[in-house]
């Protein structure tokens, strides 16, 4: 894995173009725009754990509706087409979390909010797919989140390349375009699926419903992040069910899930792959044990900490060491 040092990075651009973060909100703010009011179509490189692969996109602002579609080109061929984010077909395996790279740069972008947790800055200028960028800095102020590397389109403020960095300037992950075009907009051809693109079917029996207040809650919770969302849904193989809570600062997300285990034998787990980590752990309850599942893209030991920190109604005294 290339390390990138971010402190170099900001020092070798320090004298190429003054930090101002008001500057820096201000592009956060038309990012947070461009991708509903931008058509584009293009090839990028996304790259994670040192695995690279290549996609065509092609992306349609239309009547206040965005269509995008997919392609995988190299490897086995994967596919989606989406509608306002939903995805209306599918095929093969989309490497996990690529659904949309940008989406992790564009996400209910806050400047103001962000700037709470995270040190935003203009730091240089750079030139990506032929076309000139501006460099724009997100440096988190603590451990408990990744920072980005963003190189904006000067003319429609997309992103033309995203650095995911740990915290210890680490490259995690990495989006780029090597070609976009925004002078002519994709045509219904272009967005129209191929013949393997199965649909996407809705499981109704299984739909997402609200489980009981305050059920669970964390005892800790990073700076800035704040739940979302709170939902509970049959696991359509145990039976199960399977609470989940998920939390966000505005640019990084994590969820949390419970599963009783119903007496069997759960590994506990410890793994990352490039920014992901999922992290889990045995916690008692008086009606028995269960399994708490913390996934996102933070650091290992901030989903550490938050997985120690669950804590429910019926919660036992003592949580089960294996």
């Amino acid at each position: 894995m290339r390390a990138i040092p971010l402190l170099t990075l900001l020092l070798s651009s320090w004298f190429a173009l003054p930090a101002h973060a008001d500057e820096a909100q201000d592009w956060l703010t038309r990012l947070g725009r461009a991708e509903r009011q931008q058509s584009f179509q293009g090839t990028f490189i996304y790259e994670r754990n040192g695995s690279f692969s290549t996609h065509d996109i092609w992306h349609l602002v239309q009547n206040g509706q965005v269509r995008e579609r997919l392609l995988q080109l190299d490897g086995s061929a994967q596919e989606v087409v989406r509608v306002e984010g939903h995805a209306q077909c599918v095929s093969g395996t989309l490497v996990a979390g690529l659904g949309s790279p940008r989406d992790a740069a564009s996400y209910s972008l806050d400047p103001q909010k962000l700037s709470q947790f995270y040190d935003l800055a203009v730091i240089g200028k750079s030139r990506v797919a032929g076309r000139n960028a501006v460099i724009v800095s997100i440096t988190p102020r603590d451990h408990d989140r990744y920072g980005f590397e963003l190189h904006l389109d000067r003319e429609t403020a997309l992103p033309l390349k995203s650095l995911l960095l740990s915290e210890q300037g680490q490259l995690l992950e990495r989006f780029q375009f090597v070609r976009l075009s925004t002078s002519a907009p994709p045509t219904d051809h272009d967005l129209q699926p191929s013949s393997e693109c199965t649909p996407v079917a809705i499981d109704h029996s299984n739909a997402v419903q609200a489980p009981a207040l305050n059920a669970w809650h964390l005892d800790w919770l990073p700076a800035g992040f704040e739940l979302t969302r709170n939902a509970s849904r049959k696991d359509p193989q145990t039976k199960s069910t399977i609470d989940s809570l998920m939390y966000d600062d505005g640019l990084a997300r994590f969820s949390v899930f419970l599963e009783t285990t119903n007496g069997a034998s759960v590994s506990q787990t410890r793994t990352q792959l490039g920014p992901t980590v999922a992290v889990s752990r045995h916690l008692n309850t008086v009606d028995g044990e269960i399994m708490v599942t913390v996934v996102g893209e933070i650091p290992i030991g901030t989903a550490e900490r938050v997985a120690l920190s669950v804590r429910g109604e019926k919660t036992a005294a003592q949580t089960v060491s294996r």
